[in-house]
């Protein structure tokens, strides 16, 4: 007789999503594993230790104890979601933005105006660390309340030393002590800073800001994993965010940047060249520059809010797929565009971008977890990772998908542990 931390059971579909694959591609994100009547074990750690049918795992487990039993009967299980692209550390809103980009204002005249990443940075940077913590916190739990429990999540709201590294403790502190797990991103190119030149900012960068990464790292006190760069006209261009990203791969960070969103910028053609990771937006890739992502590959990681707040033509994510580019999807959370829904962003996927429904579950669970190196833990539900599911109080998971704004989510649950509960109505 064996003691368990969790017993899942009588679920109508435990949707496994891929087995024994770090990503999926091309025809096979259509191809969804599922177990119908499914049942699950947890161990202490945390880790899913068996998986199978009800009766699988009665006739395994008749004698083992479990310390939770969660009786879905008949409702449908998915593995917890994982947001490709997040900026969640900020202070001070752009909601006055809003009327702006509805009355046509374009994302550079925004920019130009005061507004955009230059008003956020300019709250950051008198944020305390206190304060921009406290502002995290909340957003963290509304993300989980939606099923998310992963996070790529980025600095970039300071373009300056100091307030970087502040960014990055926050998100080493809140990785630390909240549900929600966190890979930090560097993004100390998301702009130009005022009365700079991108000449000057990427020099800051190399020579000051990423040394100063570097000491903080070693000593503990933050945890990047990756690194990012706005490759955009106006902004950093090829050349600058080339040597900006290729400093930071020498200090062992991940390539993970925006390229092609509002100009073709040879994104593709970069990410060949320097094997990177992934690359967000790509609204404006060209063909070539796809044929380059899928040969190293580089993750696409895209984001529909985006396209959809500044009304831009949306990436082409058939031809990706087509392609063989690994396709993720993300939220890109940020005051621009506020939106902590992976469920919504699946809808948006699917209604915008021409994904089905499987595809845009695997974009995002286990693409979007190998878009940031954690497919082998997260992402799906198999043997040997961590049980971070979301129970979905329907007997069909679609329905995360198909029900709008509000999606039908009963419980998440975090390497085995409940870590939200929608309150039954009396």
């Amino acid at each position: 007789m064996v003691n368990y931390k969790l017993k899942i059971k009588n679920a109508s579909q435990l949707v496994v999503v891929s087995k024994n694959k770090p990503y999926l591609v091309g025809k096979d994100m259509s191809n969804v594993e599922i177990i119908e009547n499914g049942s699950l074990i947890v161990d202490s750690n945390g880790i899913i230790i068996d998986i199978g049918t009800e009766q699988e795992i009665l006739d395994r487990h008749r004698d083992d104890s479990f310390d939770t039993v969660i009786d879905c009967q008949g409702r449908a299980v998915i593995p917890g979601l994982v947001d490709g692209h997040t900026h969640p550390v900020y202070a001070g809103d752009r909601v006055h933005e809003f009327a702006m980009k509805l009355a046509g204002a374009t994302y550079l005249e925004v920019q130009k105006a005061g507004g955009g990443i230059g008003f956020t940075v300019q709250h950051t940077r008198q944020a305390s660390e206190s304060d921009l913590f406290n502002l995290l916190k909340p957003r963290l739990d509304r993300m989980l309340k939606q099923g998310t429990t992963l996070i790529e999540a980025k600095s970039g709201y300071g373009l300056e030393t100091d307030t970087e590294m502040k960014m990055l403790k926050v998100l080493h502190r809140a990785a630390q002590s909240h549900a929600i797990e966190i890979s930090a991103t560097y993004l100390g190119g998301h702009a130009i800073p005022k009365g700079s030149t991108a000449e000057q900012a990427t020099e800051d960068i190399v020579n000051k800001q990423l040394p100063e990464l570097k000491r903080l790292r070693d000593a503990g006190e933050i945890s990047p994993e990756n690194i990012d760069v706005f490759l955009e006209r106006g902004f950093f261009e090829y050349d600058d965010t080339k040597r900006i990203l290729e400093a930071g791969q020498q200090l062992g960070l991940a390539i993970n940047f925006h390229g092609d969103e509002l100009s073709f910028m040879k994104s593709g053609e970069l990410a060949g060249e320097l094997k990177a990771r992934a690359i967000s937006h790509l609204e404006k890739v060209s063909e070539e520059g796809m044929l380059e992502m899928a040969k190293v590959p580089t993750f696409a990681v895209l984001l529909p809010t985006t396209a959809y707040v500044l009304r831009l033509e949306c990436p082409p994510a058939r031809r990706m797929i087509e392609l063989n580019v690994p396709v993720a999807l993300g939220s890109d959370y940020n005051p621009n565009a506020h939106c902590l829904s992976m469920p919504f962003v699946m809808n948006l996927a699917c209604v915008l971008m021409k994904m089905n429904m499987n595809e845009a579950l695997v974009a995002a669970t286990i693409n979007s977890a190998a878009s940031i190196n954690k497919s082998k833990t997260h992402g799906s539900l198999e043997i040997g990772k961590y049980a971070d599911m979301v129970i979905i109080d329907s007997n069909r998971w679609e329905h995360i998908i198909y029900e709008m704004v509000d999606p039908p989510i009963s419980h998440v649950i975090k390497k085995g542990s409940v870590v939200f509960q929608q309150q039954q109505q009396q």
